[in-house]
Formats: C-alpha cells, sequence, structure tokens
C-alpha cells in the first residue's frame, strides 16, 4: 500500500530513501521499488536538471513502483518549485539554503494561502488533473507538501535553530560533503567539526519538533547519524548502485579483470 514520506515520518518511522538523476530510467526506479527496502527516492534537479517531462515521468513511476518521491532543487526559482509540486513530487528539498529569510521564501513558494504565495492552478498530478476543488486543494497541498531545508554551510549550521522553527518546513537535511567543505575539513566526515554541526541540527530540530535527515556515506557513518537521531537516510543513489555493481562484477570474476 502506498504511503507517503510524510505520513511515514509523522508515525515516526525510520525513512530510506535513494537520489536519483544522472542515470535517471524509469526501469531504474522500478528496480529500486522491485527489490524493496526503500521507502522513496529524491530526484536531483541541483545537480542534474532533467527536464519537466522526464520529472513527470520519474514521479508517476515512483507511485506506480509504491515510492513516494521529493526533488532536491536549487533555491533560485519560484516556478521550480509549484513545478515540481505540480508534476507529482511529494515535496521538495531546497539546497544551500543559508538562513531562516531564505527558508521562509521556500516555504512561501510551496505553500497556498494563507500560509504562502503559490500560484492557484489545480490541472497537475496534485491537483488530480483538475479533479479537485480549489479550495480542497489547497488545503491538502498546504497539509500533505514535503518541505525539506538541506544544511550544507557554516551558516545554516549556526542559523540552524532559526531555520527549524520556521512554520512550515518539515526537515532539515545534511549534506555531510558540502558541510564537510564548509568546515574547511573536505571529505573528514567525522572531524569534530562536523560532528559539532550534527548535534547542534539535531538539537534545533528537537526544540522546534522536526525531523532531521541526511545522507550517509559509510556504514560506521550510517550508524552514527542514526544514533544521533536521523529520521530520513539515504545511503544510496544511482550512481553510488552502478559503481557499487560494477565493483561487485570485478571482484566476483578477477579471472576476467585480472590485472596486469
Amino acid at each position: 500500500m502506498f504511503q507517503t514520506l510524510r505520513s511515514r515520518l509523522v508515525k515516526g518511522e525510520r525513512v530510506v530513501v535513494c537520489g536519483i538523476g544522472r542515470v535517471f530510467h524509469t526501469n531504474f526506479v522500478q528496480c529500486i521499488g522491485v527489490t524493496g527496502g526503500f521507502h522513496g527516492v529524491w530526484i536531483d534537479q541541483e545537480h542534474c536538471g532533467l527536464t519537466m517531462r522526464e520529472l513527470e515521468v520519474a514521479c508517476v513511476t515512483c507511485r506506480a513502483a509504491g515510492l513516494d518521491s521529493f526533488v532536491r532543487i536549487a533555491p533560485t526559482s519560484y516556478a521550480v518549485v509549484t513545478q515540481c509540486l505540480e508534476a507529482g513530487a511529494g515535496g521538495i528539498m531546497a539546497a544551500m539554503v543559508k538562513n531562516a529569510a531564505e527558508t521562509e521564501q521556500i516555504v512561501q513558494w510551496a505553500k497556498f494561502a494563507p500560509r504562502g504565495t503559490r500560484g492557484l492552478n489545480n490541472g497537475g498530478v496534485d491537483g488530480r488533473f483538475g479533479n479537485m476543488s480549489a479550495k480542497d486543494f489547497c488545503e491538502t497541498a498546504n497539509r500533505e507538501s514535503l518541505v525539506i531545508i538541506q544544511i550544507e554551510t557554516a551558516q545554516a549550521v549556526e542559523e540552524a535553530e532559526a531555520i527549524a522553527a520556521v512554520d512550515g518546513v518539515d526537515m532539515l537535511f545534511i549534506g555531510p560533503f558540502d558541510l564537510s567543505q564548509a568546515m574547511g575539513v573536505t571529505g573528514d566526515f567525522f572531524h569534530p567539526k562536523c560532528l559539532a554541526a550534527i548535534d547542534k541540527v539535531a538539537a534545533a530540530c528537537k526544540k522546534a519538533g522536526k525531523k532531521w535527515a541526511a545522507l550517509t556515506t559509510t556504514p560506521e557513518h550510517c550508524e552514527m547519524l542514526l544514533e544521533k537521531g536521523c529520521s530520513l537516510i539515504t545511503p544510496a543513489s544511482d550512481m553510488r548502485i552502478v559503481n557499487a555493481g560494477i565493483k561487485a562484477i570485478k571482484d566476483n570474476f578477477p579471472q576476467v579483470f585480472a590485472r596486469k
């Protein structure tokens, strides 16, 4: 039975998602759903830039495979936010947000009145292609659309409490790569500066009654995040899966891939 990521989080479930973008294909999404274990995917529009038609296909494929979805976007365009939601994504994740003011702008773009300023068009997937009344559509979208803010800069860490407190934000998402870079310790995810930043974000979310999420890199890193209270974890992306598969094949057939 299909369940949204937001509903799972509200129930206190630990949610597992996979990132997709560079090698997006409907069959790839279906493989994620068929093999089980994942509850959803996040679609990368920040680095990869799928067309709107590809995004629509990605969202409908996710739903067909029993997976919810959200789209990672650069926080630069009102139109992109509403297009992602109308394409059928369960929510959006804004990358490189630095402060509460930028967070407020994202929420304004993602929510209808009275909370926000999203333009009203119920002709998309989330409006059931015009088969929901304007009132029901706005109330449902405001209640169910997932709004996630990525914490990837030193300024965002310092302002994590104010960011988490913004009404309409459901979750903060720690990006370890950019965060380590911002802390001056690129790639050292267990550096005390990175651990302190995670603790600060976790405390901010706890105070605001919000959840937090993260991308993880190794089993040890994953265990650390879960122990600190991470509710939504991303242990895989399309490229990590591809590279892991290639490595596994080479490891399983050394007689074929023998080094000279």
